[in-house]
């Protein structure tokens, strides 16, 4: 995923910056790692969760199996460019690393909305058809976007 290795290459970045120690008291250097590294596992637990959610289900991901999954990861990515943000300077994290990490929120943030708002409109088609309102027809699910997150 594209996300992926966007995200790998910030923290290879700001790992060998901080491991340097450009500009940066050791204090910073062992804060900043220890802090993106949690984020950066919390992350990569909900890409793992989200991965094997589109295996089960062929390479597809279910919208509502993969909502809240999704809305979690671009909360995460948001704290990331929070913390990126307010520590640029104390961590000495290039500004490169913080427009990526923009942009792929953005982009995950767009994916989430899209998912979700589809995991309603299947979740209200399917209440019409219990209650008797819409017939079945076999329709299929709508699809998320495909490609990277």
């Amino acid at each position: 995923m594209a996300v992926r290795a966007d995200l790998k290459a910030l923290l290879s970045a700001a790992s060998l910056t901080l491991a340097l120690g450009v500009c940066a008291p050791a204090l910073a250097q062992s804060s900043c790692e220890g802090d993106m590294t949690k984020l950066q596992e919390k992350r990569m637990g909900i890409l793992s969760n989200l991965n094997k959610l589109q295996e089960k289900d062929g390479g597809k991901l279910d919208p509502i199996a993969a909502c809240p999954q999704l809305r979690s990861l671009a909360s995460l990515e948001k704290d990331i460019q929070g913390y990126m943000e307010k520590n640029q300077s104390w961590c000495n994290i290039p500004d490169e690393a913080v427009s990526n990490i923009k942009e792929t929120q953005s982009k995950t943030s767009k994916i989430a909305t899209q998912a979700c708002n589809i995991a309603a409109q299947i979740k209200k088609q399917q209440q019409q058809q219990a209650q008797g309102g819409i017939p079945t027809f076999n329709a299929p699910a709508p699809k998320l976007p495909g490609g990277p997150l």
